[in-house]
């Protein structure tokens, strides 16, 4: 693994070490773009960021804010590069081992499409205004799992010193407010036969509300509703959750209505590593989005930024014309409906605690320098075994003017099955993003009660 170094100093798990210099959070907005990435491109062909369009690109027509799938700005593109498990070693240096070890056990399947690279698109102004103010105050403190100084509307370390910072940055991204979508989970056995998922969720990601940006980070980050429509056995039961901002203070917490005794009840305990419905046990709840919930029972640390090839600009992926038939082959997904580009990611490890339990003994995880997001993610088992490989396929939403979690990947490289998960790509419409027509009452053990009447 080939990094850029990052002092010894920065990489103390526990340490408090934001509040960067003016002179350093300066370079946002100039040779960094506003929330801290190079602009700079580089000789092996990371794109250079240009920022030209905010919003919904010239040329390209898109309704925002009513589920229409993503339209893709770099249609006519095609690749300029091939990986194979042939030609793989060339790469390996940009090649995470999660990605070689699929090239090792699927060797005639899993290729890698690189198609030139584009960082065309840029946030609003206010969330450059918010990630300013981070860089000068916020920090992480009680052992990482408060961050204080911060506000809302952009992540809290645009300048990332040590892994906890790196990691409240995919903790805190400037995201959608809204999501409503009814998404398919595919769990695809080694043989190519599918179990399949489906459920109507919604989310409000409270901290980004526009009339919340500048306020204090804390309170509560988000609330979640789930309804499950499939498989049959289990369609009625409704799920809905709040997320904590700091979780030295509190919990998710979460309430559960079975249709099969019409009663809601709170569950103990929801995250960590159970099992995340629908998946047949190849992902955890916290491996959602490769990372979610409280960081206690890990020591993170920055391993340091590193050129990787990661999927990017993925509208491909998602539009209305791809059939899940032709998408999701036995060992890995069809090759032609993923879009890679080289980038720069900043490298997290993961490691368990001693005294604490969970699934995975280490996870590393990629986070673009763009976005903060982490798009990929290696998991290994307590032995400290490679078990997983993980990618999520991001692309710039036109509703939000921001990155936006589609399809992602998860693969089990024991069995040699994977799941597909939050497909929509035959739904009748997308995610329903930025609506703005959710309150928090929707969420609560009440609403799930009165619901499922």
């Amino acid at each position: 693994m080939t990094l850029i170094p990052v002092a010894v100093s920065l990489l103390m798990a526990g340490s408090a070490l934001a509040k960067v210099p003016a002179a350093e959070a300066d370079k946002l907005g100039k040779e960094l773009t506003c929330v801290g990435a190079e602009k700079a491109g580089t000789k092996d062909g990371v794109p250079e960021f240009t920022g030209k369009w905010l919003g919904t690109p010239p040329g390209v027509q898109y309704t925002q804010h009513v589920g229409q799938h993503p339209v893709d700005p770099y249609a006519s593109e095609k690749p300029v590069l091939t990986i194979t498990a042939e030609n793989q070693a060339q790469y390996a240096s940009k090649l995470s081992d999660g990605q070689k070890a699929l090239f090792a056990k699927f060797p005639k399947t899993f290729r890698m499409e690189i198609y030139p690279g584009h960082r065309d698109f840029r946030y609003p102004d206010s969330v450059c205004e918010m990630a300013k103010k981070n860089a000068l105050n916020a920090e992480v403190t009680n052992g990482g799992l408060t961050i204080t100084g911060a506000v809302r509307g952009a992540i809290p370390f645009p300048i990332p010193k040590d892994g906890q910072e790196a990691l409240m940055n995919n903790m805190f991204p400037f995201r959608a407010y809204n999501e409503d979508i009814t998404r398919d989970i595919a769990n695809v056995q080694s043989d190519g036969t599918i179990s399949w998922g489906r459920g109507h969720n919604r989310n409000l990601d409270v901290i980004n509300l526009p009339a919340s940006v500048g306020k204090p980070l804390d309170g509560t980050m988000a609330y979640s509703r789930s309804l499950v429509l499939l498989p049959e056995r289990e369609k009625g039961a409704l799920s809905v959750s709040a997320e904590p901002v700091d979780f030295s203070k509190g919990k998710r917490l979460a309430w559960n209505y079975d249709p099969g005794t019409r009663r809601v009840r709170q569950l103990p305990e929801y995250g960590f590593d159970q099992p995340l419905g629908g998946t047949g046990g190849k992902m955890t709840i916290d491996s959602d989005r490769l990372f979610n919930g409280s960081p206690e029972r890990y020591n993170w640390k920055l391993l340091g930024k590193r050129e990787m090839y990661i999927p990017a600009n993925a509208y491909k992926i998602h539009g209305k014309n791809v059939k899940y038939a032709d998408l999701l082959k036995p060992g890995v997904p069809n090759p032609e409906f993923i879009r890679w580009e080289l980038r720069r990611v900043w490298a997290v490890e993961g490691k368990l605690k001693e005294g604490f339990r969970h699934l995975y003994g280490k996870r590393v995880l990629f986070l673009d320098e763009d976005t903060g997001q982490a798009v990929m993610s290696d998991f290994y088992d307590a032995r400290g075994t490679l078990w997983q490989y993980a990618f999520i396929n991001y692309y710039y939403a036109f509703d939000l003017n921001a990155w936006h979690a589609g399809t992602s990947f998860y693969f089990d490289l024991n069995s040699g099955g994977y799941v597909g998960y939050n497909l929509f790509q035959e739904r009748d419409k997308g995610p329903i993003l930025n609506k703005g027509d959710m309150t928090p009452a929707m969420f609560t053990p009440e609403s799930a009660r009165s619901a499922g009447q």
